[in-house]
């Protein structure tokens, strides 16, 4: 039975060797790895998503004082129903919040990097929300750094491509499902655009990876594990050597349909600068270069954010 591994990312300071290879072949296999031992206090998780419950518990009129129009919810609030995974017909079953890196205003990015709003009718949602940011940040960085020695890179050949990126902490709100045979999912099937992915709340059924053999394997964690996925722009930028693959969030089949699911996925994104094309590192005979042209990350972010209508 095939099953994503959980790998204890404590071992990185006690087994490296072992466990950046360990790491290394999941992300071959799966894209997908679920990483415990990472040390983010579960009270400040459940700190945020308590934040998180109460927000979208509000009147909708007072949740739509926080959606920017026009701005593709870079940051604030996204109704339901808004979100369609490319190539879908049906919007997915969601409402969700944007939360951003704080920057200082005369950054170059700062253009591109619009700063933060935050709810005023929840006290806490700053210092839960940014608190989170930064931990899934500082704990994306670390699994990057195993996985640049797992390609023969320097350890810190990430860091400073990521210390200015335009990450996205997004808060989602699954509704529950009340209509019969509805034929709109949670969230389509789809891939990350980002660098990596970190999920806090995979422990509620739905997420589902699309196996090499074209099977759906659902991805239940268990403990403190956090689901972490290759994105595109990682793939891209690794020639395909890490896969970003096909996920999604199907609807439950039992009463949990009539139940809101909640998830705090953790978008890791380059700086906006970061030019994207393959490393010489993960080209190969066997593996010849896939890309004849140059992107940088914020290019491709607006060409994928028109295609999943959010722009």
């Amino acid at each position: 039975m095939k099953k994503v591994p959980t790998l204890d990312i404590r071992r990185y300071d006690s087994d490296r060797a072992a466990f950046v290879a360990e790491l290394g072949n999941a992300y071959r296999e799966y894209g997908f790895c679920c990483i415990s031992g990472h040390g983010i206090p579960r009270e400040l998780i459940d700190g945020a998503y308590d934040s998180f419950q109460q927000f979208f518990a509000l009147p909708k009129e007072t949740k739509m004082k926080y959606h920017i129009a026009g701005s593709g919810g870079a940051r604030g609030y996204t109704p339901y129903k808004v979100e369609t995974a490319k190539d879908s017909k049906f919007a997915d079953l969601k409402e969700f919040w944007h939360v951003g890196r704080e920057i200082p205003r005369d950054s170059k990015f700062a253009d591109v990097m619009p700063p933060n709003i935050w709810p005023a009718e929840i006290s806490d949602f700053k210092q839960n929300g940014y608190g989170l940011f930064e931990a899934l940040d500082q704990l994306g960085s670390r699994v990057l750094r195993a996985l640049a020695l797992h390609i023969e890179l320097p350890e810190h050949f990430f860091d400073d491509k990521i210390d200015q990126g335009n990450s996205i902490l997004r808060p989602i709100h699954y509704p529950p499902i009340t209509e019969e045979n509805i034929p709109n999912v949670r969230a389509g099937a789809h891939e990350d655009i980002n660098f990596i992915t970190l999920l806090v709340g995979a422990s509620a059924e739905g997420l589902e990876v699309l196996t090499r053999e074209g099977e759906w394997l659902p991805i239940t964690t268990e403990g403190d594990a956090i689901v972490v996925n290759i994105g595109d722009m990682l793939q891209r930028l690794t020639n395909h050597v890490y896969p970003s693959t096909s996920h999604r969030v199907v609807n439950p089949q039992n009463d949990n349909a009539r139940k809101p699911r909640y998830s705090v996925p953790y978008f890791l994104h380059p700086n906006p600068d970061v030019v994207l094309d393959p490393l010489p590192q993960t080209i190969t005979a066997e593996n010849p270069s896939r890309y004849n042209t140059s992107i940088t990350s914020h290019e491709y972010l607006l060409e994928r954010l028109r295609e999943i209508k959010l722009i």
